[in-house]
């Protein structure tokens, strides 16, 4: 049966016909089959769903207002322990805007203490 198998393979393999001509593709896509798209050269691929972020940086696309490796610009990296909110790197651990996660607001009274409101 896994005799069988491999004569099928072979046999299709060898049906499949490769262009003649280069003409109109380049060699790359010729060997791959597939281009690899960075967003250097087309930059609207940041915007298709289901991408890292609509920022370009380093040829990926990164979201500037989350990513801690790109926090505001590109190459700006959040420090131990801090996080990027809104292209800003905060300790969510004591920073009242954003304790414990990003967006996460202490009420006027409350004060942000290891990342919880109103600890203690």
């Amino acid at each position: 049966m896994l005799m069988d198998l491999a004569i099928t393979i072979s046999a299709t393999s060898s049906e499949i016909e490769e262009p003649k001509s280069l003409r109109g593709r380049s060699r790359f896509l010729a060997q791959n089959g597939r281009v690899a798209l960075t967003c250097d050269n087309n930059p609207k691929i940041c915007l298709v769903k289901g991408s890292a972020g609509p920022d370009c940086c380093a040829k990926k696309c990164v979201n500037f207002s989350t990513d801690r490796l790109n926090c505001g610009r590109c190459g700006k990296k959040c420090s131990f322990g801090k996080m990027c909110c809104e292209g800003k790197c905060v300790n969510p651990k004591t920073n009242e805007k954003h304790c414990g996660k990003c967006g996460n607001k202490c009420n006027a009274k409350g004060s942000c203490v290891y990342g919880m409101c109103s600890y203690a």
